[in-house]
């Protein structure tokens, strides 16, 4: 697999927490020829791709696969669109938006409202809330209400696209792009013999607090976890030292919540390997599924490793995709070590 070609298009596939069906259909295609796809009770899709020996190791692999967005909360008379953000949308990028509205019997296009700065009252800097924007869909409200249902998700309207040095933009790379990995690792692991046993899954519901990490490593029952995700990519107008860098490889989390020598053995396994990697220092949790599935049933020991992304929970993030080869890269050089 192309790694630039499959984030393009993981991508465009639509997503938003709780409706993941689009994504998590495409992503079980591609999962499907590593082992038997299964559909936890809130969607995450999962396989086996070796079977755990009696009383060894069990390693989950876990992206999450939903993307933020929009939800419709109420239609006004005249047609215009309520909303109200699903996860941590950045109200910075909402006014003047394109959006699509996934409803069940199509896409819907819409354009989140904006006031002319001519009629702005007070500073112009001032932000309005996502709850107090409205989605024009361009029609009255007995039109709009045979189009939308309430609940339906909206995403804004974002072309992925390859830059120049070979970087990617697009939406949703927060956390397709973690996805990509998985499948990666996946290919540069097949025909190999492997110590552990190996399940992977592609998660619903992290961007709104992770239940479906913690649901499917209840029903997998590993022994050892690594999360993948991303974390933030330095530009020139964000703190360096929170951040990462583009093509400066994997970022190995440590946090107290995250298990010490899995984060150290993956330092070391780079090292042995060549691999550029980075260290991200987290004083408590995480903010991922790592989070979730470390503390499922009695504890798991669980590792994290994040892309370095720009514009994080934008429509316009990017990132490397050398990135994303050496995060595979790194997964399959563990995994051959893990008992």
């Amino acid at each position: 697999m192309n790694t630039t070609q499959l984030l393009l298009e993981l991508s465009a596939l639509t997503g938003v927490s709780g409706r993941e069906g689009p994504a998590a259909q495409r992503l079980k295609e591609l999962l499907t020829p590593y082992g038997k796809v299964k559909t936890s009770p809130l969607g995450s899709i999962y396989a086996t791709v070796r079977e755990p020996k009696e009383g060894g190791a069990h390693v989950l692999l876990a992206a999450h696969m939903d993307e933020i967005g929009l939800v419709v909360t109420y239609i006004e008379e005249n047609g215009f669109l309520r909303v109200a953000p699903v996860g941590g949308v950045d109200r910075r990028v909402i006014t003047a938006s394109p959006v699509t509205i996934h409803t069940e019997n199509g896409p819907v296009k819409g354009v989140v409202t904006s006031i002319p700065p001519h009629l702005q009252k007070g500073d112009e800097t001032d932000l309005p809330r996502v709850e107090d924007v409205f989605v024009d869909i361009g029609c009255d409200g007995a039109e709009a209400a045979r189009r939308v249902c309430l609940g339906d998700r909206a995403t804004i309207d974002a072309q992925p696209r390859e830059l120049l040095g070979g970087l990617v933009s697009g939406k949703a790379l927060d956390n397709r792009a973690s996805c990509a990995c998985v499948l990666k690792a996946l290919e540069l692991l097949q025909g190999e013999p492997l110590p552990c046993g190996l399940t992977v899954a592609f998660t619903t519901q992290e961007e709104t607090g992770g239940v479906g990490a913690k649901t499917v490593a209840h029903l997998v029952n590993p022994t050892h976890a690594v999360a993948l995700d991303v974390s933030f990519g330095h530009t020139p107008d964000a703190p360096r030292h929170k951040c990462g860098v583009l093509e400066g490889g994997p970022m190995i989390g440590i946090a107290p919540i995250l298990d010490y020598r899995l984060s150290r053995k993956l330092e070391e396994i780079a090292k042995g390997e060549n691999i550029p990697f980075q260290l991200e220092v987290m004083n408590g949790s995480t903010g991922t599924d790592a989070d979730s599935i470390a503390g499922t049933g009695c504890g798991i020991k669980t590792a994290l490793i994040s892309i370095p992304e720009r514009y994080m929970h934008s429509p316009i993030e990017v990132l490397s995709p050398r990135d994303v080869d050496h995060t595979a890269q790194l997964l399959a050089a563990f995994l051959k070590e893990v008992r």
